[in-house]
């Protein structure tokens, strides 16, 4: 099974409006509430691709229960998450579809107790032993020191389970530093890792700080990858028009399936590129139109990247 960890869970609330505009009123032409956080999205994503998907992080208060509720009837997907007294907290993204585009608004979290950080770690050396690979993905709760990632990093390494991260700031940075099999950051977050807005220096300067392979998510562009293999950029034929939350969660999915399935890299890359476009069509992060999906994998090229 695929591991995913989401220490800052969240239910996701979607509204879609004809138009955004600042300072009016609004009537919301359709809602929707999903569980989220970005291991939840890619848990969801991999359980929809036929991969068994544990999701473990942490869900409290009614908004952890429905949450809960809402993972419970995924199938493939398995809920490890451990409980926490404070509420879990909840995401607003406010789709335009006139424009095709989407406004995020992402509530903090509440603080983690010492203890249940303490059951957390418990449980997740627990499930790593039945581990194929395992991502960390996403924002740390108050409570959680900065640290957090590169820990779980050491004891992943230890078990001997692949690890991928994804997260920004000093997480990202102290987490790379424990040496992950994969790191995958936008571009915004790369540029704040190596202080570089050059993608392809950026992407293999990262790479040198510990990762084994960086791919970084260039949004419409596609993606870039520095890997053993040599330097990749993956691009689709034409920019989706839709809702981008959650596409670079079905990166990071695509990119775990890759690993555990052992795919070469253009494979991981073209399948990581489609499945990206074809989840900005579909109304809801977590999900991906299969339709799209489909016509996109025979366009995507992939190509050799010059260093920089």
């Amino acid at each position: 099974m695929i591991l995913t960890v989401t220490l800052n869970t969240a239910l996701d609330v979607t509204y879609e409006v004809p138009a955004l505009v600042p300072h009016a009123s609004h009537r919301v032409a359709r809602s929707a509430e999903r569980p989220g956080g970005k291991g939840v999205n890619v848990a969801r994503v991999l359980a929809a691709l036929g991969h068994e998907t544990v999701v473990t992080g942490f869900a409290g208060g009614p908004t952890g229960d429905r949450l809960r509720e809402l993972l419970a009837p995924v199938p493939g997907l398995t809920d490890a998450l451990v409980a926490t007294e404070a509420a879990t907290r909840r995401t607003l993204a406010v789709v335009d579809t006139g424009a095709g585009d989407a406004t995020q608004f992402n509530e903090a979290g509440a603080a983690v107790t010492a203890a249940e950080w303490t059951a957390f770690r418990e449980r997740y050396a627990e499930l790593l032993t039945g581990a194929a690979a395992v991502a960390l993905c996403g924002s740390l709760p108050p409570g959680v020191h900065v640290g957090a990632y590169a820990e779980l990093i050491r004891t992943a390494r230890a078990a001997g389970v692949p690890v991928l991260l994804d997260t920004a700031g000093e997480p990202l940075r102290r987490g790379i530093a424990a040496r992950p099999d994969l790191v995958k950051p936008n571009a915004d977050e790369l540029a704040g890792l190596t202080g570089s807005r050059d993608p392809h220096r950026a992407t293999q300067d990262a790479r040198r700080r510990g990762a084994h392979a960086v791919v970084t998510s260039l949004g419409p562009d596609g993606l870039l990858a520095a890997t053993p293999d040599g330097l990749w950029h993956a691009a689709p034929p034409a920019p989706v028009h839709g809702n981008p939350t959650g596409a670079g969660d079905s990166v990071v999915a695509a990119l775990l399936a890759g690993l555990v399935d052992a795919t070469p890299w253009p494979d991981r890359l073209t399948h990581a590129t489609a499945l990206s476009a074809a989840t900005v069509a579909a109304p809801v992060a977590g999900e991906y139109d299969p339709q799209v999906l489909a016509d996109l994998l025979p366009k995507i090229r992939v190509t050799t990247a010059s260093a920089g």
